[in-house]
């Protein structure tokens, strides 16, 4: 046995209340930086090795049915153990407070940025982000590429991908369901080429008795049965409809509100691979459908959300509010109120199907305890991905470093900023919210020297 650390104790912690529960999720809400790798870390350390709140295999195996859902893993994950030891509530209470500070926080940064973005200072910050998000978005092509990209087969699936959405500009939805179908069948009749690996480890330390151990009875809300199924559905069925039917009453189809709801709830279902891979069909909808934002809003707002705690896909409630305030649905005296709605609207339709897969499939996944079959076409999808990230960061660049399109200037700062980010990512190995930041005041002081 390994000792995970020296306070190691063969009696679980006592019992945790709803309320201590509730501090933790809020505190973690407010610190959840690094993207889902360093939102898990942060999660395992405190309530696999220092809380001893879930043991280290029931906490892998919770993380590997958030894997292979659309929609935020870390999130999910969270929402999975609030939901397991505190039942509904709980888990509605954990994984809303890992969304929420987000939410105000990018809300009052959106707030600033559509106010007062022309002011040099703020202007020059954006100015230094933007080929540092570049960089990033390399990075994050370059992250996934070497976990999954493991044969010639999937190589390809991700090639043929960047083809279809740089080339053909193939909806995204297209390309994920083309590659979950190919990864399908594929998984059956030649497996050998499917199996990457999750990229999580196994569970091989030991830091104590949890209060949820290995051996821990499942709690008796979180038995399968066809009734509780019944009864999620439902409500997540009315949840959904309340809401559109809302919004199509007041407001009607066409209106922005309503086609938020109904475009963020497709968005919902799409995020196989993280927010690297939704954030092309977002701007194919936002961007270049409903011109909501602009493809250089949609860079700020991307800067924006590496910059804050939360699951990076909370870029959809900066896409909200910049489209809201835009669209000025209220009318030009209630921009804001109109930009808040729009917000809140996105992020609702977004993160309503992450809590519903979870109560759904939650008690299943615990009550048969088995290896997830889903593997084979989650990594043809996820290879998939790679190709429409590289089209991602290609997409950025040119509107980067090309300001004002072909023909025009290049911006020899902006590729000098992006380089050195990229170097300081791949080769310092630095994080991404101090690259950000260094490259935001170069930014800011390169703009009010000039």
């Amino acid at each position: 046995m390994e000792v995970g650390n020296k306070h190691q104790s063969d009696s679980p912690p006592a019992p945790v209340s709803l309320t201590e529960a509730f501090i933790y999720w809020l505190k973690l809400g407010f610190i959840s930086f690094g993207g889902p790798a360093g939102q898990i870390a942060i999660m395992h350390h405190d309530l696999v090795e220092k809380k001893r709140w879930i043991s280290e295999k029931r906490f892998l195996h919770a993380l590997n049915y958030c894997m292979v859902l659309p929609g935020p893993e870390a999130q999910q994950l969270a929402t999975y153990i609030g939901w397991l030891m505190h039942r509904t509530w709980g888990g509605i209470i954990a994984g809303g407070l890992f969304v929420l500070p987000s939410f105000f926080i990018l809300v009052g940064l959106a707030w600033v940025y559509m106010a007062y973005g022309s002011v040099p200072a703020v202007a020059g910050l954006l100015y230094g982000i933007k080929p540092a998000v570049v960089a990033i978005v390399i990075f994050a092509a370059y992250r996934i590429g070497s976990r999954v990209l493991k044969n010639s087969v999937l190589w390809s699936i991700s090639a043929l991908a960047f083809i279809a959405i740089f080339a053909f500009k193939l909806p995204f939805p297209v390309i994920v369901l083309s590659a979950g179908g190919i990864g399908y069948f594929g998984g059956r009749f030649a497996p050998k080429h499917f199996n990457a690996g999750s990229g999580h480890g196994n569970a091989g330390k030991h830091f104590g008795a949890a209060l949820i151990d290995d051996d821990t009875p499942t709690p008796q809300h979180a038995v399968f049965s066809w009734t509780r199924l019944v009864k999620i559905t439902v409500w997540g069925l009315i949840s959904w409809l309340t809401v559109m039917a809302l919004l199509i009453i007041v407001y009607g189809w066409q209106s922005t509100f309503t086609q938020m709801g109904w475009f963020f709830t497709k968005a919902a279902l799409m995020t196989f691979g993280g927010a690297y891979a939704v954030l092309p069909y977002v701007y194919q909808g936002a961007v270049e459908h409903y011109q909501w934002l602009t493809p250089i809003q949609m860079i700020d707002g991307l800067a924006l959300g590496e910059t804050t705690p939360g699951p990076l896909v909370m870029v959809i409630t900066f896409v909200g509010f910049v489209g809201g305030w835009i669209k000025a649905t209220l009318g030009p005296d209630a921009i804001f109120a109109s930009a808040l709605i729009a917000s809140s609207i996105a992020t609702f339709f977004t993160f309503l199907p992450s809590f519903v897969f979870i109560f759904l499939g939650g008690p299943f996944i615990e009550t048969t305890h088995g290896n997830l079959k889903f593997t084979a076409p989650l990594t043809a999808i996820t290879a998939a991905v790679v190709g429409v990230i590289v089209n991602l960061a290609i997409f950025f660049a040119y509107h980067v470093f090309l300001p004002d399109g072909l023909g025009h200037a290049v911006d020899a700062t902006s590729i000098a900023l992006a380089l050195a980010a990229t170097m300081a990512i791949f080769r310092f190995k630095v994080g991404v919210i101090p690259v950000i930041l260094t490259s935001g005041i170069l930014g800011m002081g390169l703009k009010l020297l000039a």
